[in-house]
């Protein structure tokens, strides 16, 4: 899809031959107004307080996968615009992936999914992707509810932005809300001199637009009546008729884009005019009218954007390089450039837990796969929104569409599309501003991934065009050291870190007469430079709206499921400690039982209900982990880890926060991660315990103990910890088993299966592979790529 930008003439034009300051804007537009989008995929439309929200987002340049960044920042909000997770997803080649817990806790409400490349900063945060989640919670006090009533606002657009008296002009009439839109609606033109006689009439197309043509008199003034299907009825002005000026007619076919301009009562007709068509920022297309005429007409090839898929704004300039008319078109709306999947075998059934494999073919041009396998429920209910929506209209425009997926769907309306693209404006750029010289100021040039800034300091002074050295350690590699000269401030810098394994990085600098460096002297501080910004606008609107719920909370269907697999995951962990504690039993007495006896009294000794990890009589290869409670992810069945607001993960055991104690002394997350982990003697997770419930004890070194790690110092103030990008969770295909101790019941799990990175490796066929749940007869099989030349596959199709 990577486009190539002709120019063209029509055989009247003879090219210009001095540079115009229409040309000079060109040139402008060209090298400066390149600009990213996002489109961010999650696994379902809906949550449960306590669901994993699983995500793909996807970034382009254009209608390509962007190579301008590297790093994306997705945060999740609260209705109140309070920040709850944030992740810094690595980006390849415009893709990346990661996932957000949800807390169980979480009050019902919509929450909101923001994702921008820090590029995007510089420009109009309306284009940054903000996505409403709505997340139920069977225990919260309000109830989600969609609103029943909405107030909508019309306008009626002329196309081409001009009403000339005597030319029939076509109108696009635009429904907005900030809540839900009517089903569906008609409408009627009326002079306001004779309102009881209708001009003309209308249906809507869809709940977005509708559109009629007109035919307008001098001194005449127009209204349009508009009548929705709730009763509801408003009336707008049409523009006042002009008695001259320049009228523009377009059409969209699969041979091309036809335009048709009429001048009416200009003095030079249209001699001197010029027709100029950009997609994105680029130049597609440009004439020069050189001849007396009051009509030109023209067809504009497919190729000028090598026969892609894409939105083409046509504008017209007078002799003076004027913006007198323009219009948005879509080239080949019949003609989709979608590629679909090549399935060379599958094995689909609908016998509860029973496996199931699509195989896709290894000889595809396409390699790399994002593949959603969903419980379908057979309500065939549309899509709202997908990639395709996202890559050709709503990542371009910051007016709200409803339902903007149909617009690409196998039975789309392209009369539809049409009228939705003369609604709207390119607000990407405004064409009197690139006229005018102006350039976007670019703030956050795109870099390779991320770069920090660090602080040496010795005797609590900088150390300025001073050597220095970096001991760096990523993880559980080998540490490097490397020399560096600071800089006129003091500085030092890392550019284009690719890591998401925590780096520590320690500062030793070389001491006077020769001696032995001594670090106690020494501090450092790490700064990223490649940072999130905060969110200053608005929210979009939605359809649903709070209520007080009532003495029999009724969740929707899909919610209920998902409670009901919450629960299989509780019993399956359940069955799992109870199968290690079995385990336990019948064992001779170790050194772990007895460091325990030695660190833990009272209520908080013994083994019952308790996992134990002895960091004095074992290696618990601790060495790459920031503190403590980083390195307790992923140990425990039932425990997850989820950041507060200060950016410190605090465990949770069941989806509830877990109680942090400290040589048996309540404590906070803070107090936890400034302790070295070669400090600690002993950690001991506490779950259900009847006096202190779910706990994490923490147990620090004391007498003679040392500890088991090998590799790992205690932190000093001459290190610190670079986090670098979240690392993305594992989708677990496991079956449940029938036999298993969990003894599920029902598996009520919808989303089936989820690989965000499917690929073919040495001509082995990719395999999508999942286990059926209890209850599904058909399955929903979403699937995307991309391939060397960025031509798109999409495949959204239920399988039986």
């Amino acid at each position: 899809m990577k486009n190539i930008f002709c120019v063209l003439l029509l055989s009247m034009v003879q090219p210009a031959l001095a540079q115009t300051k229409l040309e000079k804007a060109i040139t402008n537009l060209e090298d400066h107004y390149d600009q990213e989008k996002v489109y961010l995929l999650t696994d379902k439309s809906q949550y449960a307080a306590g669901d994993k929200i699983w995500f793909k987002s996807f970034v382009f340049d254009g209608y390509n996968r962007s190579a301008l960044s590297t790093t994306l920042f997705v945060e999740l909000y609260d209705s109140d615009k309070k920040i709850i997770d944030w992740k810094t997803i690595l980006l390849t080649n415009g893709e990346g992936s990661g996932d957000f817990q949800l807390k169980e806790s979480l009050p019902e409400q919509v929450y909101y999914v923001r994702a921008y490349t820090p590029y995007m900063t510089n420009f109009n945060e309306d284009f940054q992707i903000v996505k409403t989640i709505p997340v139920y919670n069977p225990s919260s006090t309000e109830s989600l509810v969609i609103s029943k009533s909405s107030d909508w606002s019309a306008k009626a657009f002329p196309e081409g932005g001009t009403f000339i008296n005597g030319i029939p002009t076509k109108f696009a009439v635009r429904l907005s809300s900030n809540t839900s839109l009517p089903e569906n609606w008609t409408g009627k033109v009326i002079d306001t001199q004779n309102p009881k006689v209708p001009i003309t009439t209308f249906t809507s197309f869809d709940k977005n637009v509708a559109a009629f043509t007109i035919t307008p008199a001098s001194g005449k003034k127009y209204q349009v009546v508009i009548h929705d299907n709730a009763g509801k009825d408003k009336t707008i002005d049409l523009p006042q008729v002009a008695d001259s000026g320049l009228h523009l007619d377009v059409n969209s076919s699969k041979d091309g884009i036809k335009y048709t301009i009429k001048g009416a009562n200009l003095k030079q007709q249209l001699q001197g005019y010029k027709i100029v068509g950009t997609i994105n920022n680029h130049l597609a297309y440009k004439a020069n009218i050189k001849q007396l005429t009051n009509e030109v007409s023209s067809l504009i090839p497919p190729k000028i954007s090598n026969g892609a898929n894409a939105v083409l704004q046509l504008a017209i300039f007078d002799e003076q390089d004027n913006l007198v008319a323009q219009r948005l078109c879509f080239i080949k709306p019949n003609d989709l450039k979608i590629e679909k999947a090549e399935i060379i075998g599958q094995s689909i059934k609908q016998t509860p837990r029973s496996f199931n494999s699509i195989d896709l073919s290894p000889e595809s041009y396409f390699k790399n796969y994002t593949v959603l396998v969903s419980d379908d429920d057979g309500s065939n209910k549309p899509e709202e929104e997908n990639i395709l929506s996202s890559l050709w209209l709503t990542g371009d425009f910051t007016s709200k569409i409803d339902s903007p997926a149909q617009y690409f769907s196998k039975n789309a309306n392209t009369e539809a599309l049409d009228a939705l693209l003369i609604s709207e404006n390119w607000k990407r750029f405004d064409w009197n501003s690139v006229l005018s010289g102006s350039v976007p100021t670019i703030k956050n040039n795109p870099q390779q991934f991320l770069s920090y800034k660090v602080k040496p300091i010795k005797n609590n002074a900088l150390l300025v065009n001073a050597p220095v050295s970096l001991m760096l350690k990523l993880g559980k590699n080998q540490p490097v050291l490397n020399q560096f000269i600071t800089d006129q401030n003091g500085y030092v810098y890392l550019n284009n870190l690719n890591n998401d394994d925590p780096l520590e990085v320690s500062l030793f600098v070389s001491s006077e007469n020769n001696k032995e460096a001594n670090t106690d002297n020494l501090f450092v501080t790490v700064e990223p430079l490649v940072t999130p910004t905060q969110f200053k606008g608005n929210f979009p609107g939605t359809k649903y709206t709070l209520v007080k719920s009532g003495a029999n909370k009724v969740l929707p269907p899909a919610i209920a499921k998902a409670i009901n697999t919450q629960k299989n995951n509780k019993k399956i962990e359940s069955a799992e400690i109870e199968i290690d504690q079995v385990k336990l039993v019948g064992k001779k007495k170790d050194p772990k039982v007895e460091l325990d006896k030695q660190l833990s009294s009272g209520m908080f000794s013994g083994e019952i209900n308790s996992t134990i990890f002895d960091f004095v009589n074992e290696d618990q290869r601790a060495a790459g982990a920031n503190n403590i409670l980083d390195w307790l992810q992923g140990k425990v069945a039932g425990v997850t880890l989820q950041r507060n607001n200060s950016g410190i993960n605090v465990p949770y055991i069941r989806n509830k926060p877990a109680k942090l104690y400290l040589d048996e002394m309540i404590t906070d997350p803070a107090m936890i991660t400034s302790i070295p982990v070669s400090n600690i003697a002993m950690v001991k997770v506490i779950k259900n315990s009847g006096l202190l419930g779910d706990a994490v004890a923490i147990y620090t070194m004391k007498g003679d103990l040392q500890s088991k790690n090998t590799g790992k110092e205690a932190t000093k103030a001459n290190s610190a910890i670079i986090k670098g990008y979240d690392k993305p969770s594992e989708f677990l295909v496991e079956m449940i088993d029938e036999d298993s101790p969990a003894k599920i019941e029902k598996d009520t799990r919808e989303t089936l299966y989820w690989n965000p990175n499917l690929f073919d490796s040495d001509y082995v066929p990719p395999r999508i592979k999942f286990f059926n749940n209890d209850t599904a007869k058909q399955f929903k099989v979403l699937i995307i790529s991309f391939d060397e030349d960025d031509h798109i596959l999409y495949q959204n199709e239920i399988f039986k």
